[in-house]
């Protein structure tokens, strides 16, 4: 029987990417923490945890009809991002896919009321997502990767309805997961005339008092665990344009329990800024207990 290991919530922002000179310039001469978690997380969890296969949910890999898995067999290639070319470009990339997962994955779509593909073409596009923690966390560790896409038209309880059929297609499985939701809280860049004022990772920059108060609120959920919270809470926090609807977020939270997940998160990094939009590390490892809530006595009895 598989188990998801560990989950977390990571920032992918294009600025790890970046030479450590120019970051140091673009943020009053001092490193990003984004950049220092990565290589914490690295040290301390990817190359220490007992695991087979990372599930990236990636925020910026839209489809439109459908969620679509990753099944390549293994996937190599050279990659220049279509947003930033100039600062991500032609960087190298092989890892091990996992299509029995994958199509395990996509088989739960339509029992679980959604759609899911599995696609292996070789000319499918990558998304930095992806490949930024990729070659942060994974390079050299020769471990699975697969990701999957958010679907555009899909509302909240359609991710939600994803994570549980990547919950059940890991249980029913014999992999040990980590799961890694990727993406911002709150997502709104500051218009191209403004924007190279705000490039500190200062968080005095982020869009709004709003969006910055909101990202706080949920980062204090996520300490506590009170992810029941965070989903009761989505149409709120939607006000603030969470990236990609929070769909990595919420495919994640489906896979562990909805409203009953439990496990409290750990922070990696400082909350900090990025044009505007919200960048942190968050990880969760599994409660001695397990993901989800125990079962009342009163619930046992009726089960």
């Amino acid at each position: 029987m598989g188990e998801v290991v560990a989950a977390a919530l990571l920032s992918h922002v294009p600025t790890i990417m970046l030479p450590k000179d120019v970051r140091y310039e673009l943020n009053d001469g001092k490193e990003i923490t984004i950049v220092t978690g990565l290589e914490r997380l690295r040290k301390e969890k990817f190359e220490t945890l007992d695991y087979d296969t990372v599930i990236v949910l990636d925020s910026h890999w839209f489809t439109t009809v459908e969620f679509v898995v990753t099944s390549h067999a293994r996937r190599a290639g050279l990659f220049t991002a279509e947003e930033l070319p100039r600062g991500m470009c032609r960087i190298p990339y092989e890892w091990r896919g996992d299509p029995e997962l994958a199509e395990a994955i996509a088989a739960r779509g339509e029992p679980n009321g959604t759609w899911i593909t599995a696609i292996d073409d070789e000319y499918l596009p990558l998304y930095y997502p992806s490949l930024n923690l990729w070659s942060y966390l994974g390079k050299g560790l020769d471990k699975r990767w697969i990701s999957v896409s958010v679907c555009q038209t899909g509302e909240t309880d359609d991710f939600l309805r994803v994570g549980r059929a990547i919950g059940e297609a890991v249980a029913a499985s014999d992999r040990k997961v980590i799961i890694v939701a990727t993406g911002s809280l709150s997502h709104t860049f500051y218009k191209l005339k403004e924007l190279r004022k705000h490039e500190s990772s200062d968080p005095s920059h982020i869009i709004s008092d709003k969006a910055r108060d909101m990202d706080h609120e949920r980062l204090a959920w996520f300490a506590e665990g009170r992810h029941d919270l965070v989903l009761e809470t989505m149409p709120e926090f939607l006000t603030v344009r969470p990236e990609a609807m929070f769909a990595h977020y919420l495919m994640m939270a489906g896979a562990m329990g909805e409203a009953d997940f439990v496990a409290p998160g750990v922070q990696y990094s400082d909350y900090e800024n990025a044009i505007g939009t919200s960048q942190v590390h968050v990880w969760f490892d599994r409660p001695a207990t397990g993901w989800t809530r125990p079962a009342t006595s009163e619930q046992k009895v009726s089960a």
